[in-house]
Order: C-alpha cells, then structure tokens, then sequence
C-alpha cells in the first residue's frame, strides 16, 4: 500500500470498516475493496484517454462500503468487516519504479514489472491482513484489469473463486439482481506466467503471448496472497462495469456494480 501510493501528494490511507449483526464470536464475511482514488498509472503512465475515468478507479472501495452501510439499513444478520486500502497512483520522484522488488505484508517479494498493475498490490496487503479476522468468507472487488473487458464486454463483471457452491450461488444471484458475472477460471497453468526472475512473484505476466489472459494472471497473482483461506475466497473483477452503458438506463459515470449482489450474497449464505 505505501509502495503504490509514495508518488502522491496525499497520504495513503487503510480504511476498516465493522458491522455487527450477530454474536460477535460468530466469524466475519470480509469484503475487501480496491480504493485507488485516481490511477494515473504511476511511472507507466496511461496513454490519453485512458486515464480519464481513473477517478472511479477505487468503485471496489465505494462497493464494500455500500455494502456494509446496506447491511446495516436491513439489518442483516451477518457480522461483516470492510477493508478499503485508499491510495493514488501517480507519478513523481518518490513513485515506485519498474524493476522494484516490494516486500509484502505476508513477506512475498513482488517484482514490480508495471507500476499501472497497482490495484493487485494494494489488495494483496489487504487480504493478508484479513487473516487477522478468521473469515468466514473474504470477497474482494475491484476495477482491476481490462482484460476482464476483453474477455466479457461492457455488460458483465468477471469472478474467480474454487467454491463450487459460492459460484452457483453467484450465477443464480447474477440473473436475479441485474450485476451480471461471469466465471473466469484459476487454472494452476497460468500461475507459471506471472513468475519472477528476481522476486517471488511478478506483478505482471511475464511469459507467454503479450495482451492476453491478463484477468486470470491478476486473479492469480491475488490467490498468491489468500492460499490461507482453502475455498472461501472470491475475487470480482467489475472494470468491465465502472461505468454504465451507452444503451442502460443509468446515469452516467459510476454505476455501484456490484453492491445488489454482494448484500444479497451475504443476506442467503448460510
């Protein structure tokens, strides 16, 4: 978190977030958000246009908060916890570099081979610090490539996770709360992509056919960081749905994909 947000004129900030609706011994859904205020993308800055919606680059952070404050207007019978680490991604002097090796909270070496692959570091630091709850499930979400745009369009977000019954459940709340998601796959092959020649683990792919399969190595990349939690992790990847679409009866710019189906998610898990 202090690595990405360094070039910046602000302060980074960890933002944790509690709800208790049961017996607080009873173990904590922790949803966990993205928050990268504006993502100029660091030393490796964004071509024109591309950095002109990077305001709503922390819609991961928004999401898990307006989850938590739905909980707490329903009074959902859940004890959740919010995890936003907030930073800004910009250029400077002080900015992190490519070529850094970054030592994480759990102790993992990251070799930095792009400075705009920021989102999946911020995240990792969260979800090792998650452990610290003893989740009963930990979700994150995240406006975190554009390789899940690639792969789905402008009309559904990607999700990853090995819980076969999370993922139905997820399937079926798609269709029923209008967040549509689609299942990507975490397939052990493509772990080999994103090894390091320096560090443990490299922030980008570093093998194989440049441009593709970007959404997975990401997925990946974070799994690296919640092996601890067996099958109760989920990742959402929602930049293909930052923003509305042209032909959606919304209002432009952020959209709050996916908060209908986290709340209910987390209204039916048993």
């Amino acid at each position: 978190v202090l690595s990405v947000g360094k070039g910046s004129s602000y302060q980074s900030r960890f933002i944790i977030l509690q709800y208790q609706g049961q017996d607080i011994k009873k173990d904590p859904i922790v949803l966990v958000g993205k928050g990268v205020t504006f993502d100029s993308g660091g030393l490796d800055t964004k071509p024109h246009p591309a950095g002109l919606d990077m305001k709503m680059d922390m819609s991961g952070g928004a999401a898990v908060i307006a989850a938590i404050l739905a909980a707490e207007n329903l009074k959902v019978k859940k004890n959740i916890m919010a995890l936003i680490p907030a930073v800004e991604n910009m250029p400077s002097g002080d900015s992190m570099r490519p070529g850094d090796i970054i030592r994480m909270m759990d102790g993992t070496n990251v070799e930095i081979g792009h400075t705009d692959a920021e989102g999946r570091l911020i995240l990792a630091d969260a979800l090792t610090f998650a452990k610290s709850f003893k989740p009963e499930y930990v979700i994150d979400v995240a406006t975190l490539t554009g390789a899940a745009m690639v792969a789905l369009g402008e009309r559904a977000s990607a999700f990853f996770t090995d819980n076969e019954d999370l993922s139905q459940k997820v399937g079926a709340l798609s269709e029923k709360t209008g967040d549509y998601m689609w299942r990507l796959p975490l397939w052990d092959e493509y772990a080999q992509e994103i090894e390091s020649t320096h560090g443990d683990i490299a922030n980008i792919r570093t093998k194989g056919s440049a441009g593709v399969g970007g959404a997975i190595t990401a997925a990946l990349f974070l799994k690296h960081f919640a092996r601890d939690y067996k099958n109760i992790w989920m990742h959402i990847d929602i930049a293909p749905k930052m923003t509305a679409v042209f032909d959606e009866q919304l209002a432009k710019g952020a959209i709050g994909s996916p908060v209908r189906l986290l709340i209910e998610l987390i209204r039916i898990n048993k």
